[in-house]
């Protein structure tokens, strides 16, 4: 397969090269930031398929990925079960102080860490990390502390963005490019997004 089709600021690349994890968002990132309530009280959710294969991509190359939400719904622990991401903490009223222990835990400082949100909440990781990013469709707070802002919008693959950026960044890109020109079968039922 030929070179990636992606393109990065060379500075914005060399800032991310260190990064080893990345915390994200829910609302707003992982989704477009619209909830939906059903008349008994149910949240419904809508997930982008590119972001999910990006945090797969993420945790193939060694990068772990972290969710760290201020709402705990069904819907998305269902959504991280099937990318199998382990590492989240849900309902999460003071975010900081939910990760600094697991970013102790992984033995990360917060130089080794992305973060990706687009609201108030978000505030105390987007200024600790090492990256930090938002959507497009983030509050303008995020954006002004963010280090890239996405062009894809929460929701629509702004965390693939995030992941690619992160993959470019540290190296791994174009082998899991690669590896996936030639087949996409890595298990015996094939990945899923």
């Amino acid at each position: 397969m030929s070179a990636a089709n992606l393109f990065f600021d060379a500075a914005l690349l060399a800032q991310a090269a260190g990064v080893r994890a990345a915390i994200f968002d829910v609302d707003g990132v992982l989704t477009d930031g619209t909830l939906y309530i059903s008349e008994a009280g149910e949240t419904l959710k809508a997930f982008h398929a590119l972001d999910g294969h990006g945090l797969k991509l993420l945790a193939m190359a060694g990068l772990t990925p972290i969710v760290i939400t201020g709402r705990d719904s069904p819907a998305v622990r269902r959504r991280l079960k099937d990318l199998g991401i382990t590492e989240a903490v849900f309902g999460a009223h003071d975010k900081l102080a939910v990760a600094e222990p697991v970013l102790a835990r992984l033995g990360l400082s917060w130089s080794q860490v992305a973060v990706m949100g687009d609201d108030w909440p978000d505030l105390p990781l987007l200024l600790r990390a090492g990256l930090a990013v938002a959507p497009p469709n983030a509050h303008t707070e995020a954006q002004a502390v963010a280090h890239h802002v996405c062009r894809a919008r929460g929701g629509q693959g702004a965390a693939r963005e995030c992941c690619d950026l992160l993959l470019l960044a540290t190296g791994h890109y174009q082998r899991l490019l690669s590896g996936h020109a030639q087949t996409l079968d890595t298990t015996a039922e094939g990945p899923r997004t």
